[in-house]
């Protein structure tokens, strides 16, 4: 068995053929859980997971880029869906409602995104802060319905880590995933000290972050696609067109990430599926 532990199939990049990609996936032994990102997507996601018995689950949150989307100007992306970026207020019960499936797995993708961001130091500052106070709300979230998280960090790693390493001192313990890790060997050993996974996608045929995988341990990774984003090179040419005219990721071919990380630790591609199936298992309870 392998699972994904970070796909998008209830974006917009899936309307026409969802069903087909489901049921390919599946029957490839590949477990998933869609990942929301407000909360249109993750209800699509608990409905989408609640239409088939087994082996599709569902995360509920709202990512950063929404969390403060009043401070900057951000395109809108076809492939997740037809509407106009803006402020979404977290509403805590209309998730907390969301939650009560038994499909939802976990609160994500939440966390901290300063990538794009204002160019005034009073509007960053604004920025910051109230990404900051929806993760916070989040994280409570999470608390209070003892699910794990996962966690978007984009060029904010020392601010995520200031903030659960707080939280943890005052006895708020966390469990989750860094989804999309692509940060340095000292803070991905930061997140693991804290007793987050790193999560490992089709970013790493783009980006080096071969020494923090040889060096974390196979017990602490899990492995995601990220679909329709971040396609492993080597899937390109099987690959769906999407909208825009790139490769269409999807969670078939997580192997190929599977198999570079079993390449870099010099082990098998049946020891990194095996792991890392047992890892999610472990933290979302499926």
């Amino acid at each position: 068995m392998i699972i994904d532990t970070h796909s998008h199939l209830n974006f917009n990049a899936y309307k026409k053929d969802f069903d087909e990609v489901i049921k390919k996936t599946l029957a490839e032994n590949i477990w998933l859980i869609n990942v929301g990102t407000k909360f249109k997507t993750s209800e699509q996601a608990v409905n989408l997971a609640k239409m088939y018995n087994e082996g599709i689950y569902a995360a509920i949150g709202l990512h950063p880029i929404y969390a403060a989307a009043e401070f900057q100007k951000i395109k809108t992306d076809p492939e997740e869906g037809n509407f106009l970026v803006k402020e979404q207020n977290f509403d805590k019960e209309a998730y907390k409602k969301l939650a009560e499936s038994k499909k939802v797995v976990a609160i994500g993708e939440i966390g901290l995104d300063y990538y794009y961001k204002p160019k005034t130091k009073t509007k960053l500052e604004q920025f910051k802060e109230k990404q900051k106070q929806v993760f916070l709300q989040q994280l409570d979230l999470a608390k209070e319905l003892n699910l794990p998280v996962i966690l978007h960090c984009r060029a904010a790693h020392n601010d995520v880590i200031e903030i659960l390493t707080l939280r943890q001192a005052q006895g708020e313990i966390q469990k989750g995933v860094i989804h999309c890790f692509t940060g340095t060997g000292e803070q991905a050993q930061k997140y693991m000290d804290m007793g987050f996974y790193l999560g490992i996608n089709g970013i790493i045929f783009k980006f080096n972050i071969d020494e923090v995988i040889k060096n974390a341990p196979l017990d602490k990774i899990l492995v995601e696609t990220d679909c329709p984003y971040l396609i492993p090179l080597p899937a390109v040419a099987l690959a769906k067109l999407g909208s825009q005219g790139y490769a269409r990721n999807e969670p078939i071919f997580i192997k190929h990430t599977i198999q570079k990380i079993a390449e870099l630790k010099g082990i098998s591609f049946k020891e990194v599926a095996d792991q890392t199936s047992e890892n999610a298992r472990k933290l979302f309870g499926v």
